[in-house]
């Protein structure tokens, strides 16, 4: 029997089993269906099914501070299976999900140094899409994934510039800067075989927060609003760039903070 919700929902045990190919030929239809017809749907199994993602050099840093004895022994704990026997000369999808989970639940935090999507189907927008993408990552921090020190403004302008220079902006700590929000780092990400501007901070009412660009043709759009994974997000573009705030602050501060900085970078 499917494991459905009353939302239609299916569970991520049933979407990986359904991207191995176990399911049969009546459930795969019915699965096909749902990832078509239901946006929910399609965005979770996207996220599960990113299998072009370099999970093990993403990893390692992950791997290394994880506390190996008390991991070997809840995994020595666990009964073998023919499916673990199956797999045992290379990690299955929902093995290493389950070993992602396992780090999260003894305290590791995990920070991706790049983000990709495998479109396994059409999906309506493509700004919808990259929003979704950058929601399920930003989902992952604590205010502790941003405890380190910023560093001095010289720092700062240098981490903007070399960020900058990627997507052929001009970032500098004064144009990105935001009222009682503190900058914390940027980097950049990629998704999609293009760079990904993250422009973290931490806002000390709220958490985490961070402003996102990449390079976008889609045309000028004024800023609107929406709510991704709990959090609040107003999301505009120009000629040549998509961006959005997103962050656990009320949206109307949201909006006001976005204002600010779209302002700044327009100069």
């Amino acid at each position: 029997m499917s494991k459905l919700d009353n939302n239609n929902m299916p569970s991520d045990e049933l979407l990986t089993a359904f991207i191995d190919g176990e399911l049969g030929a009546a459930e795969r239809d019915r699965m096909e269906k749902l990832i078509a017809d239901d946006v929910r749907v399609a965005e979770r199994f996207d996220f599960l099914s990113r299998s072009d993602l370099p999970f093990r050099e993403a990893f390692e840093p992950v791997l290394a501070a994880a506390p190996s004895a008390k991991l070997d022994a809840m995994l020595a704990a666990i009964p073998s299976t023919k499916e673990q026997k199956k797999a045992a000369s290379g990690i299955s999808r929902r093995g290493f999900l389950s070993a992602i989970a396992a780090c999260l639940v003894v305290g590791i935090a995990i920070d991706r140094a790049a983000i990709g999507i495998n479109h396994r189907l059409a999906k309506p927008d493509e700004g919808t899409e990259w929003r979704a993408v950058v929601a399920e990552y930003l989902s992952l921090y604590t205010p502790d994934t941003l405890s380190a020190p910023a560093g001095d403004h010289a720092e700062q302008a240098a981490q903007l510039s070399e960020v900058g220079s990627k997507l052929g902006l001009t970032l500098t700590p004064e144009t990105v800067a935001m009222p009682g929000v503190d900058f914390k780092r940027a980097q950049v990400l990629n998704y999609d075989s293009k760079p990904l501007a993250q422009i973290a901070y931490l806002d000390p009412e709220s958490g985490p927060m961070a402003l996102c660009i990449i390079p976008s043709t889609r045309g000028t759009s004024e800023p609107d609003m929406e709510n991704r994974r709990g959090m609040n997000v107003v999301y505009w573009s120009n000629a040549t760039h998509a961006f959005m705030l997103i962050g656990h602050s009320p949206i109307d501060r949201m909006k006001t903070l976005a204002d600010g900085v779209r302002a700044s970078l327009a100069v």
